[in-house]
Formats: structure tokens, C-alpha cells, sequence
């Protein structure tokens, strides 16, 4: 069931920064210029999988190769933080903001999806690829806090330290292994 899977984050897009999470935003000329750059000369992958949301799949859409959508892969659910820019929060929200970075296992944004139960989907959706792929190289075209989950658990660091991760708009990363025992390459 080993894998190789190469991690793409979307680009900017035309909301701009904050809690993005499950809203729908496309992405700017910025966001797609960031990922055409980061793809550039990389692969060959044997297939795209993409998230469900636009940010990432009309991209996916444009590489011509095989391609297929994970839900399970889109962003955390950010709640009543949705949508907001990180000072908007900061505002609305200090005392709840600073017990989410100081471990956001511990604390959920207020209606927001639990980390723990993100990691589950994000976890269940790589044993499918896993499973439905073995021995492939798969371009996964996904959001940052997918990808700082798996780069958190690939370098070792506790889970607590997820958002000390820093992956930035069009951003790509290598994992080989399988679920639960990826290495960064």
C-alpha cells in the first residue's frame, strides 16, 4: 500500500487570507500563476487527486491527467471563524483565537469541525487512495491544513505543533510511505 504522493496547495485566492475552510473561493491570477509555477518541471504523476472545492479543483483540472475528486481531503471547518480575516478573529474572538494556536487539538473554533475528527477524514481518505493506488505517484491538490497535518506527522512533531507548519499559497511538497508512516522526500 505504499504511495508516493506529491502535495499541492492552492493558490491565492479572491477572498485572500483568514479561515478559509469550507468556503468556495476561486482563485486569483496570483493563485493560479503560484500554482502553474509549482508544478512546473515536477512530477511525473500517475494521476491528480483533488479536493471537491474550486480553489483546488479547476486547477486539478488542467494538468490532462487522470483525475478524480476526494472530499475527504478539503479543508478544516473553520465555523464561525469562517471567513474572517486573522485580525477579525483576534478581534471577535482574542481568548478563543489564542486557545486554538496554543493547541488546536485541545480547542475548536466555535462550530468549527474538531481537529481530531479532520484528522480522522483526512486519515480515511489516504487509506482509500492507498488502497485504490498502491505503488503510484499522486499529485493531491489540497488545502494547507491537510498538508501541515501530514507534514507535521512526516517530520515527527507532535501533533499540537500542527500550525508551526508553515505552508504557503502554491506550496509543493513529497511524502512516500503509507498512511500513518509518511516520510518527507
Amino acid at each position: 500500500m505504499s504511495l508516493r504522493l506529491s502535495l499541492l496547495r492552492h493558490g491565492e485566492t479572491e477572498r485572500g487570507g483568514g479561515f478559509r475552510g469550507s468556503l468556495d473561493d476561486a482563485l486569483t491570477a496570483t493563485g493560479w500563476a503560484q500554482m502553474r509555477a509549482a508544478v512546473q518541471g515536477q512530477g511525473p504523476w500517475d494521476r491528480v487527486i483533488s479536493s471537491p472545492l474550486q480553489r483546488c479543483a479547476r486547477f486539478a483540472e488542467t494538468l490532462g491527467l487522470p483525475l478524480a475528486y476526494a472530499p475527504g481531503l478539503r479543508e478544516l471547518h473553520f465555523g464561525d471563524w469562517e471567513g474572517l480575516s486573522a485580525a477579525a478573529v483576534h478581534a471577535q474572538y482574542e481568548a478563543e483565537l489564542g486557545q486554538f494556536w496554543a493547541d488546536p487539538y485541545a480547542f475548536t473554533p466555535p462550530n468549527g469541525e474538531p481537529l481530531q475528527a479532520f484528522a480522522q477524514r483526512v486519515e480515511q481518505a489516504l487509506q482509500g487512495l492507498a488502497q485504490q493506488y498502491a505503488g503510484e505517484h499522486l499529485l493531491l491538490v489540497t488545502h494547507g491544513g491537510v498538508i501541515r497535518l501530514l507534514l507535521c506527522a512526516a517530520r515527527g512533531l507532535a501533533p499540537g505543533r500542527l500550525l508551526d507548519v508553515n505552508v504557503g499559497h502554491g506550496a509543493l511538497f513529497t511524502l512516500a510511505g503509507e498512511p500513518g508512516q509518511w516520510q518527507e522526500v
